[in-house]
């Protein structure tokens, strides 16, 4: 046999299964509001069932009062199975509301933490934003040398070739070497990865 808190559950997932979905918090307290308007229309049941009295006249005669209790013991019986019956949907349907509860309050804790890390996102992103601000100036500043040093690296190269041949008949060596290989930093990004690399002038 299944116990009070198995048969609240199992009540639980059938009212799932006939459209009573639980999404939010406002559709789990209907649904409570609902299971104790079921349990209190039971407790009335109950009460009324419990309220049969043996009614005997005056002059009714021993044998007809006899009777009476005998009719009222035969029915007790049924009525014994229907209390435990009605006793066994109270206890069920309390541990619903105690297992709807239960998820009200997991919930609730669970949208109170989504709240707070949505907010530490927040303002995470805020503060990122700030800084890509000032990264995007230093790297603007990067970019501009670069260019500003590439020129001069040219101009330097052009006095280079105009000098070489004379050069070489006084020194018998090269005025200035590496131009093949030199490079500057330059900042490039995609929209979220920013690289450096190295652009050969």
């Amino acid at each position: 046999m299944q116990g009070a808190g198995e048969q609240g559950e199992n009540i639980y997932k059938l009212l799932r299964i006939t459209n009573y979905e639980l999404p939010n918090m406002e559709q789990m307290q209907v649904q409570i509001k609902e299971l104790n308007e079921q349990i209190q229309v039971l407790q009335q049941e109950r009460d009324a069932l419990t309220n049969n009295k043996v009614e005997s006249g005056e002059n009714d005669s021993p044998q007809a009062i006899v009777e009476a209790y005998r009719r009222q013991a035969r029915e007790n019986v049924q009525l014994s199975a229907e209390l435990k019956g009605i006793d066994d949907a109270i206890a069920a349907l309390t541990e619903s509301i105690a297992f709807l509860e239960r998820q009200q309050k997991q919930k609730q804790g669970y949208l109170q933490k989504r709240s707070s890390l949505s907010i530490r996102i927040s303002e995470q992103q805020q503060q990122l934003e700030e800084a890509k601000k000032v990264a995007q100036v230093h790297a603007q500043r990067v970019n501009q040398l670069a260019q500003e040093l590439a020129t001069e690296i040219k101009l330097l190269k052009a006095c280079a070739d105009e000098l070489s041949p004379m050069y070489w008949q006084v020194y018998y060596k090269p005025f200035i070497t590496g131009f093949k290989t030199i490079s500057v930093p330059y900042v490039r990004s995609d929209g979220e990865v920013w690289t450096i690399v190295n652009r050969i002038v």
